[in-house]
């Protein structure tokens, strides 16, 4: 496929994907899920390096501001669609803004120090130790704004 044609399949710009392609740009999930989605493949799929276990996929999906934040896809298999787990690790003022994904659901779990997690609808703070669950059918935001990392883990269903 072309970049052109993925471009329109996708709503990703061009230049976005050719930077992408390039190693020149760090992706957001969403684009990078719209992009699967475009190509017909699961997300998992897309950032996954060859394995033998077809469930791994152990893949830095997303990078902070700060070296500690990031994003760690462990491992994706069928749900009614799809379910994903993640580690995730957020350094002291780093936030990562997740888009609306109408018809999927979260389990957050804490490991350690206090996540704040901010919708149209409110705010909560979970400390280490302690989950939520939520649909995710709005933007959401999730904050450390503590002084020291946030480590938490996050499973995604479909």
């Amino acid at each position: 496929m072309s970049q052109g044609a993925l471009a329109v399949a996708s709503g990703v710009s061009r230049r976005m994907i050719a930077a992408i392609e390039g190693g020149d740009a760090n992706a957001s999930i969403t684009t990078l899920d719209r992009l699967a989605e475009a190509l017909g493949v699961r997300f998992a799929d897309l950032v996954r390096a060859e394995r033998s276990d077809p469930a791994t996929v152990d893949a830095v999906a997303w990078q902070g501001e700060s070296p500690q934040s990031k994003a760690v896809l462990l491992a994706s298999v069928p749900a009614e669609r799809e379910a994903e787990l993640w580690t995730w690790a957020l350094a002291p003022g780093d936030s990562y803004t997740g888009t609306a994904a109408p018809g999927w659901h979260e389990i957050v779990y804490v490991l350690e120090g206090q996540l704040t997690i901010e919708t149209a609808g409110g705010r909560r703070d979970i400390l280490g130790g302690h989950f939520h669950a939520q649909g995710l059918d709005e933007e959401r935001v999730y904050t450390n704004r503590s002084a020291t990392l946030v480590r938490f883990v996050r499973t995604i269903t479909h």
